[in-house]
């Protein structure tokens, strides 16, 4: 039985993905990743991002765990237990300002958010949740439950251009497609034959196409671009053998969530490519032999 996330806790944060991860419990969409501000650092004024609690109950137990090092990533991450009632939760990527024993309520502040070095250098700070079974290990990285997304998603059409409006290192943010009414819902890229597509396509081996409001899930192919990306089982997709171009170059690949920011937009993965503020993009995707795969 999947444990449902509703809009009282997904509107907390601007961006939610079950997919977009190389990590065992994303790998079915068992574990969903929530974004609650903008950026890879502090919020405002230096102080450090502050975790918002997506789950109320009684805190069972706090660790510091070891993360494998990267040069922009900080060498410890956390793991929080909590007793929702039915379920224990786990959360990754806070340092605790709570302790076991304390009751928390949806909303509540859990402590800074950490850069662990579990993240990929495009990846966002957020907050990782999954939940396991009262009587399962909480511990193990495997065996958590499946997850149900309870709030409507509208999926956008994409025709593959834009123009950059932010860059980093290692990613490239397009103008395109624009969030029609910023704030109100999530929205996410449109497969061509229906549902958002959610997860790195195609650095990881799968993803989601998450059923749109009104509409289901489906199995059966999947495209993007008017190319093949992939085959659904349910809301999960195996991606195809593809590489993805950005103005002819290729990149490392497109990173699909659901947003209801006003600055959305296709997220291009681009390491070892660098693109201007303002540069126009065309997207393609074409089969690929040698695909990037990361995970």
């Amino acid at each position: 039985m999947a444990v449902s996330l509703g809009a009282d806790v997904l509107s907390q944060y601007r961006r939610f993905s079950l997919y977009n991860s190389p990590y065992v419990a994303h790998e079915q969409g068992h574990a969903i990743d929530l974004y609650p501000d903008a950026g890879l650092g502090p919020a405002t004024d230096g102080e450090p991002s502050i975790a918002p609690s997506p789950v109320a109950g009684e805190v069972l137990d706090t660790r510091t765990v070891r993360a494998p090092p990267k040069s922009h990533a900080e060498a410890d991450d956390h793991l929080l237990l909590v007793d929702t009632g039915e379920h224990v939760a786990r959360v990754l990527h806070v340092e605790p300002t709570v302790s076991p024993g304390d009751s928390i309520a949806v909303g509540d502040p859990l402590g800074r958010l950490v850069r662990a070095g579990f993240f990929a250098p495009w990846v966002d700070n957020h907050v990782h949740l999954e939940f396991r079974s009262p009587d399962a290990n909480s511990y193990r990285a495997s065996g958590s439950l499946p997850l149900a997304v309870e709030c409507p998603i509208v999926g956008l059409d994409w025709d593959g251009t834009g123009r950059v409006v932010e860059t980093g290192d290692t990613y490239a943010v397009l103008d395109a497609p624009s969030h029609p009414d910023p704030g109100e819902r999530f929205v996410g890229i449109a497969a061509d034959d229906g549902g958002v597509l959610d997860g790195g396509l195609i650095h990881y081996t799968g993803g989601g196409a998450l059923a749109t409001d009104g509409d289901r899930e489906r199995d059966g192919a999947v495209s993007l671009l008017g190319r093949a990306v992939g085959h659904a089982s349910g809301r999960d997709v195996a991606w195809e053998s593809l590489d993805v171009l950005a103005n002819g170059e290729r990149i490392t690949g497109l990173s699909l969530f659901c947003g209801r920011e006003a600055d959305f937009g296709a997220k291009l993965v681009c390491p070892d490519t660098e693109f201007a503020c303002g540069e126009r993009v065309t997207v393609e995707l074409h089969p690929s032999d040698d695909p990037i795969r990361l995970g």
